[in-house]
């Protein structure tokens, strides 16, 4: 025990070549001992008290010795061991930086001869034009170069030059690629100054370059196939070929849609290769179409032109004829659609059935872009239009009919037609309705026959004689043919049309008051016609739908297919526009009496003269309405009109001639002349047309048009009688003259017209 510690405090402080493992493993051993020497000294303490305690001490002693050299060896661990431990660390992490220093040096020299060796070879590839193993080399370098940038400790200025050279190298395997693509595919385009339409068109020219191609070749040649597949690894394809699909839609794609006289024509010229070009067959207006198989053979011709000479090469897991496909398939068939189809649409029903040959072609034309694989999936825009023909046609028919209506309306209003009552509505022929539709209409009709029977006349629901415009006759015409179209049509087709006919008289209820406006209210003719357009169309718009009924789908059949709605309007448009020109000339003829200076002092001849033109004017005028509306108003209207019109005149001068307060026996000379001018030359605008002579009872009805006419004949009558006469006409509030006038207006005319003396008294007294 002593000898051991007594080695280890004489080491000096200085680890030996001995394990301090194996030293700490002896130390525990030792300790081991002794703890076992302890407890048995315990367990025999009280045994062998006496005899062990000389034992005991010796072997406390051995514990003392061997926990100092425990403390020693802790110590000695603690000064020595540990600060050895530190010092071996960090020289180790010393050595380990120093080591990955010197490998990211080497990865990097690596790299950078990858970098060189990848430069080298796109040079001498691009020299050799091995376009596709240059571009491949420059990605290598470029790959390279990113790993270098990757490392914080590389210099700056070496990756920038790196970065410089290969961008310098990729241009120019750019533009050596540039060069031979202009050289292989040619485009001859127009110049800008050329006039725009389709002879500029006939200078376009592409020539696809077949110098590398071999005899019996049927994919592109393979400098071409190089060119290609270097453009695509430097990411410059897809630019390249937006660029050439651009070009192919504007001066080659897009013309042979639009117009019908270009063709292509596509030629092998041992020089110079394939050359597709356009040209003109034949002179053609430029309002006509193509057919759509015409646009359809032209179109298939170029696209597989192209896709044998060009682009029937695969980039990646594309075909180079995919990606033009998605980049002109929508504005082609756009195009295509709005060129060509829309004018395709048939403008009548009985031709529908004839598209199903355009249907089918647009289906061959697909498949055969889908075979050269510019379409991808099954259905596209442009056979859905196709196939949506009966949607397209109510579409067209719809505007079409929109726009001839909304001409008509605009045309002028003053050609008219003779309407009779025995006038009716040339209805086409309509196929028979169900027999369940049928049935039920016998049974109506003959209900309907038993009441007529007992209570409409022969006269019923027929217009009256009169004038309309042609254009609301051919109006008509145009919403029956439509209708007509919409029987037998798919149900969203004559849903469309039968809409569209009611929108044509909502747009005419619309449009030609705001349209004529002026001129319904400064022409007393157009007023007239206006009038009897509006309740022509209301008098067969009551049984328009009712023709139609039982042809048209259950949605229009059972209820809404009706126009009634629509009449009240329609008479209530052609009143309000009848009374506005009405108002129009009572306004006249009150402005041209008020020129009469309210017929005051006749005796004076310029009074009278004054008097005596406005009553010639107001004659005149009404005349004048008369020559305009007699043949074009029904003749109770043009006698209900002409009768208001002058019973507005008579009114006016009654109600100035009861205002004078003294009428001189010269004054009511005078006025009776003026008054008996009316009473004579008044009736005759009631004079009916030479067709219309049994309609004589009108001029003989007078009063019954002109309320205030028996008034004014009797004032007529007063004006030249003397007080008795008066007085008898008057007898005692039961004669003709009390029939007319209140009490007080009798004895202010008789003032008026007698002097004050006994017998005008007698006369007034008489007056009750």
């Amino acid at each position: 025990m002593s000898s051991f510690v007594t080695e280890v405090l004489a080491s000096s402080g200085k680890l030996e070549k001995e394990d301090l493992c194996s030293k700490i493993s002896k130390m525990s051993r030792k300790v081991e001992d002794t703890k076992e020497e302890v407890c048995d000294m315990i367990n025999k303490k009280y045994v062998d008290f006496l005899p062990s305690l000389q034992g005991y001490e010796e072997l406390m002693q051995q514990v003392d010795t061997v926990s100092k050299e425990m403390d020693d060896l802790k110590t000695y661990i603690e000064s020595e061991v540990r600060q050895n431990i530190h010092v071996a660390v960090a020289e180790n992490t010393k050595l380990k930086h120093q080591l990955e220093k010197n490998t990211i040096i080497m990865s990097m020299l690596g790299h950078l001869k990858e970098f060189s060796n990848a430069m080298e070879e796109s040079n001498k590839a691009l020299q050799e034009k091995k376009y596709v193993d240059a571009a491949d080399q420059l990605v290598k370098a470029r790959k390279t170069l990113d790993s270098l940038k990757g490392w914080k400790t590389s210099q700056l200025p070496l990756i920038s030059a790196l970065s410089s050279e290969l961008t310098v190298q990729r241009e120019n395997l750019i533009y050596h690629l540039e060069g031979e693509w202009k050289r292989l595919v040619i485009w001859r385009l127009p110049s800008s100054k050329d006039p725009a339409g389709v002879k500029s068109f006939l200078k376009v020219e592409l020539n696809l370059s077949d110098a590398c191609r071999k005899d019996g070749e049927v994919k592109p040649p393979a400098l071409l196939h190089a060119v290609l597949q270097a453009l695509a690894v430097q990411g410059q394809l897809q630019h390249k070929i937006k660029l050439f699909s651009q070009v192919l839609l504007k001066y080659m794609l897009k013309p042979l849609v639009m117009f019908a006289s270009l063709s292509v024509r596509e030629t092998q010229q041992p020089e110079e290769g394939t050359v597709l070009a356009l040209q003109c067959l034949e002179e053609s207006h430029e309002e006509e179409r193509s057919s759509p198989s015409q646009v359809y053979s032209k179109l298939r011709l170029v696209l597989q032109t192209l896709h044998s000479h060009l682009l029937d090469v695969s980039i990646g897991d594309k075909k180079l004829s995919a990606v033009l496909g998605e980049l002109i398939w929508e504005e082609l068939s756009q195009c295509i659609i709005h060129e060509c189809l829309v004018y395709s649409i048939p403008a009548n029903s009985s031709q529908l059935d004839k598209y199903i040959t355009v249907i089918k072609e647009t289906e061959e034309f697909e498949k055969s872009l889908e075979k050269m694989e510019y379409l991808q999936g099954d259905s596209t825009d442009l056979l859905k239009y196709a196939r949506d023909v009966n949607c397209h046609f109510a579409s067209k028919k719809c505007k079409d009919v929109i726009v001839a209506a909304r001409k008509l309306m605009t045309s002028k209003m003053h050609n008219t037609v003779r309407i009779t009552p025995d006038s009716k509505l040339r209805l086409p022929k309509l196929p028979s309705p169900s027999s369940e539709v049928k049935v039920k209409q016998e049974t109506s009709k003959d209900e309907a026959t038993m009441e007529n029977a007992k209570q409409l006349s022969a006269w019923s629901l027929r217009l009256p004689a009169c004038r309309i415009s042609e254009s609301v006759q051919q109006l008509m015409e145009l919403a029956l043919n439509t209708l007509c179209e919409a029987v037998g049509s798919s149900t969203q087709c004559t849903l469309q049309l039968f809409f569209t006919v009611r929108n044509i008289f909502q747009l005419f209820y619309d449009v030609v008051p705001t349209y004529h406006k002026e001129n319904l209210l400064k022409f007393p003719h157009l007023a007239a016609i206006q009038h009897n357009n509006c309740m022509y169309l209301a008098h067969h718009l009551l049984t328009l739908g009712h023709h139609f009924r039982s042809h048209l789908p259950p949605a229009l059949s059972e209820g809404v297919a009706t126009f009634v709605d629509m009449v009240p309007g329609f008479k209530k448009l052609g009143a309000k526009c009848f009374l506005a020109q009405m108002n129009v000339q009572r306004a006249e003829l009150l402005e041209r009496l008020s020129t009469a200076h309210n017929f005051c002092n006749l005796d004076d001849k310029d009074n009278y003269t004054a008097a005596s033109k406005a009553v010639r004017q107001v004659i005149h005028q009404l005349k004048q309405l008369g020559t305009v509306w007699q043949d074009v108003l029904p003749v109770t209207i043009y006698c209900k009109a002409m009768g208001n019109l002058l019973n507005t005149a008579i009114t006016e001068v009654i109600a100035k001639i009861m205002m004078l307060e003294d009428i001189s026996s010269e004054d009511g000379e005078h006025l009776h002349t003026l008054c008996q001018t009316v009473i004579e030359e008044g009736p005759l605008v009631f004079i009916p047309l030479a067709e219309e002579n049994r309609n004589k009872k009108y001029q003989e009805e007078v009063p019954l048009y002109v309320r205030k006419w028996s008034t004014f004949k009797e004032l007529v009558i007063v004006l030249r009688a003397n007080l008795q006469e008066i007085v008898d006409r008057w007898a005692d509030g039961k004669g003709p003259l009390a029939l007319e006038f209140s009490s007080s207006e009798v004895k202010n005319l008789i003032r008026a017209l007698f002097q004050n003396t006994e017998r005008r008294a007698m006369a007034l007294t008489k007056i009750k």
